[in-house]
């Protein structure tokens, strides 16, 4: 990214003056998919790529908000904030600030400018990072830098929850905020207790598989899933006393799931139940430095993911089976909300180049269109830079 670019684009749209720059991450949930909703633990951290931007305070109540990677450019004032879908992009920062502004934080008036190096539409949580940058923004400009990450954290779900519409759980805004250099987090979404683990793969390394096939999360069936998650809590309430599905383990759940007689709800259940469990043993296996195992898991989650919760489709099944086919890669998997979006492997890294190209044939043979590949590193949270 070419921040000296990006700044005189700044001063081109709102002047000169003074300004302060930020850089919002994205995020890579190694395993633990669909279950942050469901109270489980999840094993993301935060990448190298993600949003930069550029603020400078303004005098007045008047919010202006442009993009490099968007032609609509957003006006408006911070005291009359509400979903306006012309508004596109526009209505994340502006939930942040509206939510920020109601929670009672210092907040005014903004020139702000964006520029992301997040695949559009891959399921790397552009939205979370965008969110948490125009939290940072804030809390610098306006509170000193006085509010925690983990605040932040949970403001921007809420905007993206409330505002948006979007009922996401907490872990892409918790690894973006709270991200460190080559650590993956484990996080109970329940309790937000975490630890950071060594993100050591030995002589593998992380690719990012990007099927280019766009996903929506807000017109996705992503809501759709958590009201089934909802509705099989609510059944196994009736029978023992728990708040989330993920409190159960998978002796408990396989005494309960014949309570739900509904097909779908319970397998839907039943992958939160098996997932959460994943998650332990993978996080038990990077401590241990035993990859193998940890490659195996990713690959039980993807047939979990594609069997019991259904949001794989053809891109990401073709993409994935592509990996696991490939001798060097130890296990892949989808990654984010899924309905298209991105994968993950670990590779060898001596065999990444030829992975990258074995794969990105075998993709394009079946689905037409290239895909996208991405190495890239653990990186810290947001921040100012």
């Amino acid at each position: 990214m070419d921040i000296n670019l990006l700044k005189s684009r700044f001063y081109e749209l709102y002047g000169d003056g003074d300004i302060d720059m930020f850089f919002s991450p994205s995020r890579i949930n190694l395993i633990g998919e669909h279950i942050d909703y469901n109270g489980g633990k999840v094993l993301p951290g935060a990448i190298q790529i993600g949003t930069y931007g550029i603020a400078r305070k303004r005098g007045d109540n008047i919010l202006r908000l442009a993009s490099e990677n968007f032609d609509l450019k957003v006006v408006t004032c911070i005291d009359n904030l509400r979903y306006e879908k012309e508004h596109n992009w526009g209505n994340y920062p502006k939930g942040v600030v509206h939510e920020m502004k109601t929670r009672g934080y210092n907040v005014s008036g903004m020139d702000i400018l964006v520029k992301g190096n997040i695949p559009n539409g891959a399921g790397l949580s552009s939205s979370a990072s965008l969110e948490l940058l125009i939290a940072e923004m804030i809390n610098v400009l306006f509170n000193e830098g006085n509010i925690s990450k983990i605040e932040l954290a949970k403001l921007s779900q809420r905007a993206e929850n409330q505002f948006v519409g979007v009922n996401c759980g907490i872990m892409d805004q918790f690894a973006i905020a709270m991200g460190k250099k080559n650590k993956a987090i484990l996080l109970d979404t329940d309790t937000l207790v975490y630890d950071y683990i060594d993100m050591d793969l030995k002589d593998n390394i992380l690719v990012i598989m990007n099927t280019n096939k766009r996903r929506e999360l807000s017109d996705s069936k992503y809501n759709e899933r958590r009201m089934e998650c909802d509705r099989a809590l609510e059944i196994i309430k009736g029978h023992k006393d728990i708040d989330y599905l993920c409190q159960l383990n998978i002796d408990e759940f396989e005494q309960l799931k014949t309570h739900i007689k509904e097909e779908n709800i319970r397998k839907r259940a039943e992958h939160a139940v098996y997932e959460n469990d994943r998650v332990n043993r993978a996080s038990e296996a990077l401590i241990h430095g035993e990859i193998e195992v940890l490659g195996e898991l990713l690959k039980q989650s993807h047939k979990s993911l594609r069997d019991l919760y259904e949001v794989t489709g053809i891109e990401l099944d073709t993409i994935v089976f592509a990996a696991n086919s490939y001798d060097h890669c130890l296990g892949a998997r989808m990654t984010g909300a899924g309905f298209g979006g991105c994968a993950v492997a670990i590779v060898k890294k001596t065999y990444v180049d030829d992975f990258i190209s074995y794969v990105g044939k075998a993709y394009k043979e079946k689905i037409g269109y290239d895909a996208e590949f991405i190495v890239t590193g653990i990186d810290d949270g947001t921040r100012q830079i």
